[in-house]
C-alpha cells in the first residue's frame, strides 16, 4: 500500500493528501517511467550521467504551470548541454505535444505521467483524489543523488527558480 501523506499540501488553500514518500535532499533518486509518446516510454535511467531538473506540474494548460515550463524553457538555452529539464504531469502525451508547439516550448521535456503515475507515486506527488501532479521540483546529481527538493506548500505558487538552478549549477560542477 503506498504510503499516504494527508494535507502534505494545499490546492487554493485547501489541504490534499500526496501520494507517495517525501522525498529529501541526499536521497537516491527513485527510478520512474513515464511516456514521451503514447508509445515512447521514458526512465530516470535514460538520462543516467546528466544533471536532472525534474519538474511537477498539475497540467501544462493552467496559468501557474504555463508560466513555470515557460520560464525553464528560457533558461535551458542557458545552462550546461550536460542539464537535462524534464517537465512531467499527467496530461496525456499529444495535449503536452500540442501545448508545446502552441507555445514554442523546445529547451525542455516534457513528459507524461497519465498512463501509471510512477513519478507521482515514485516522488511523492501524485494528489490522491485529483490523480494529477502537485508542484515539486527536484534536482539529480549525475550519480542519482537528491541535490534539491521542493514540495511547493501551495500548489497554485511557483517554485524557487533562482534555488533550482543554482542546484543544478552546482551539481554540474
Amino acid at each position: 500500500m503506498p504510503q499516504e501523506r494527508p494535507g502534505a499540501v494545499t490546492l487554493r488553500g485547501n489541504p490534499v493528501t500526496l501520494i507517495g514518500p517525501e522525498l529529501k535532499v541526499g536521497d537516491r533518486a527513485p527510478d520512474f517511467t513515464v511516456s514521451k509518446t503514447l508509445v515512447e516510454r521514458v526512465s530516470l535511467a535514460d538520462t543516467a550521467g546528466k544533471v536532472r531538473i525534474l519538474l511537477s506540474v498539475p497540467s501544462l494548460d493552467t496559468p501557474v504551470c504555463a508560466l513555470e515550463t515557460k520560464k525553464f524553457n528560457e533558461q535551458a538555452r542557458q545552462l550546461p548541454a550536460e542539464i537535462v529539464i524534464q517537465v512531467i504531469s499527467a496530461d496525456l502525451p499529444f495535449a503536452q505535444s500540442r501545448w508545446c508547439g502552441a507555445e514554442g516550448v523546445e529547451h525542455v521535456q516534457t513528459l507524461s505521467d497519465h498512463r501509471d503515475v510512477s513519478f507521482g507515486q515514485a516522488y511523492g506527488v501524485l494528489i490522491k483524489d485529483l490523480r494529477i501532479l502537485a508542484r515539486a521540483a527536484f534536482v539529480v546529481d549525475r550519480e542519482g543523488i537528491l541535490r534539491y527538493v521542493e514540495y511547493v506548500p501551495e500548489v497554485a505558487q511557483e517554485p524557487n527558480y533562482d534555488a533550482i538552478l543554482a542546484a543544478a549549477r552546482q551539481a554540474a560542477g
